[in-house]
């Protein structure tokens, strides 16, 4: 860093500043003009050199903490209320549902369940080319830009005449809303360290129980419209007007990243990086690296197919729950406009599970995320053999509502994604490899309720409670966690052996995967 000016300090800030936001020499020389204004902007070397000699130091607690106050009130209201949204908008088909659209779009047996399905159809079209998207373009923009959308084609599906339309808004709705999970733990990784990155992200994932409950009460208030149009229509348009405006915002007002941003002055960007230094991996980066690719499909300890399955498991009962839940709690005895009111407490109680999972795994000691994660998926369990099995009204919607503690458990296992896997590019693949299987799920959730086991959907619930039982409580967390545990083991031991040596304050700043930096340590 070039020595600072005693007598003109303000502009020596501002070189700074200037600094960090250069893109490398090398990158600007690949990417000129138009490409090199849009594209993420990397690092530059004088950026990481600073960092190194911040990671020298030991930072003042006082200024971390006022610094990270200030990320959460920029970070934490943002990924919420995308959340909230993002929520929402998958469920309106839901209420479309039990406001009419069957009927007034003359859907077959299937094509109800086909419609839920087709989403994810696009969801898994994209899934793959978003994640590179996401790495070479502003991570809050590029969001921003598929949040805006979502609501445009939100909106366009109120002027569906037929299957044949809605079907085809939905693949588009579902491609443009794979953005929104990956992007929202990266996001999370970018900006915090492993160790809040648990709270943080169920922070965010709260807003899933508050877009629930605020469903309940938009449904209600749209139900109430005594308007020129269907209630359906109502639905889509004004969840999708609400979408797309806070797009807006969202382009305008979140930082791009802890790089580059007028929100922080050079030294506070230091530090945002500097505190990360203990997590062994290069904050961001746009650079798509083949050999991170390929490690995520041979590396045992990255198990990408396991979490794959992971997302795969988890997402059988969403997918079932988020398109028949109005029509299962409907089921129960409760009128179309009582059954929009029932979904406020199942949001109640997702909140509720989140935030006990988050206090609990901030006052158990290291090593128990994986055991809790088991504990949250034994309320599920039980609630949907509640609903399956239960005669009386009041235990069968009980029972729907404990469905939500999985909420807990999916949260938990996003925190193990953010803070297990090293490298930019692979981090990206484990992504998608995990939506890749939330997709699947919610897929082939919906083709288990059956239109002639209508209202009960037997089949469908007893699914979603097998499917949950085998995700944690069996067989993929587990074995998640004795990788995880022996890969620690052995690299503990090969380092007091003297067979290994590292420097963590150059591995915190590069961009190196967790299989070929052996300072790196899974968490449990």
């Amino acid at each position: 860093m070039s020595p600072l000016s005693p007598s003109d300090p303000e502009k020596a800030e501002a070189i700074q500043i200037e600094n960090a936001l250069v893109p490398d020499t090398d990158v600007a020389q690949s990417s000129g003009g138009f490409w090199r204004s849009v594209l993420k902007k990397n690092p530059s070397p004088q950026f990481l050199e600073d960092v190194a000699k911040k990671n020298e130091t030991e930072l003042e607690l006082a200024v971390v903490k006022r610094i990270e106050r200030k990320i959460d009130l920029l970070i934490m209201p943002m990924l919420s209320v995308c959340y909230m949204f993002y929520y929402v908008d998958k469920t309106t088909l839901s209420y479309a549902a039990i406001f009419g659209i069957k009927e007034d779009l003359h859907l077959g047996t299937q094509e109800y369940s086909w419609l839920s399905s087709l989403f994810y159809f696009g969801w898994v079209a994209w899934a793959f080319p978003t994640n590179i998207l996401m790495q070479k373009f502003p991570m809050n923009k590029y969001l921003a830009v598929n949040i805006f959308l979502w609501g445009v084609l939100l909106m366009a599906q109120a002027g569906s005449r037929n299957f044949t339309d809605l079907a085809v808004l939905r693949v588009f709705s579902g491609a443009a809303e794979a953005t929104a999970d990956p992007a929202f733990v990266l996001i999370t990784a970018t900006w915090y360290t492993r160790t809040q990155q648990p709270t943080r992200i169920g922070y965010w994932y709260l807003a899933n129980g508050a877009g629930i409950a605020l469903g309940g009460l938009f449904g209600y208030g749209i139900g109430n419209i005594k308007g020129g149009l269907a209630s359906w229509k109502y639905e889509f348009l004004i969840i999708g007007a609400l979408c797309s405006v806070w797009a807006i915002f969202m382009f305008v007002f979140v930082p791009d990243s802890p790089y580059h941003t007028r929100w922080f002055t050079y030294e506070e960007k230091l530090v945002i990086v500097s505190r990360k230094r203990g997590d062994h991996s290069l904050t961001d980066n746009r650079e798509w690296k083949a050999t991170q690719v390929i490690e995520s499909f041979i590396d045992p300890k990255e198990s990408t197919y396991l979490l794959f399955l992971f997302g795969f498991t988890a997402n059988v009962p969403n997918g079932g729950t988020s398109n028949f839940g109005t029509l299962i709690v409907k089921g129960f005895g409760f009128d179309t406009l009582e059954t929009t009111l029932m979904q406020i407490p199942y949001g109640t109680v997702i909140v509720l599970f989140i935030l006990a999972a988050i206090y609990l795994n901030y006052k158990l000691p290291k090593g128990y995320r994986t055991y809790l994660m088991v504990v949250t998926n034994v309320p599920t369990v039980v609630g949907f053999a509640m609903v399956a099995w239960c005669k009386g009204q009041g235990a069968r919607l009980a029972g729907f509502w404990l469905t939500g503690a999985s909420n807990a458990t999916f949260v938990l296992g996003l925190s193990l994604l953010s803070g297990n896997v090293g490298g930019q590019t692979k981090k990206a693949i484990a992504s998608a490899a995990v939506f890749l299987g939330v997709a699947a799920g919610n897929i082939v959730g919906p083709f288990l309720f059956k239109d002639s086991e209508a209202p009960e959907y037997l089949t469908g619930i007893i699914g979603c409670m097998i499917s949950r039982a085998l995700e944690a409580s069996i067989v993929i967390i587990l074995i998640l966690r004795a990788i995880f545990v022996i890969s620690n083991k052995r690299r503990d031991r090969l380092f007091a052996e003297g067979r290994t040596e590292y420097d963590p304050s150059i591995t915190a700043l590069e961009d190196i995967s967790d299989w070929k930096n052996p300072s790196f340590r899974y968490v449990t």
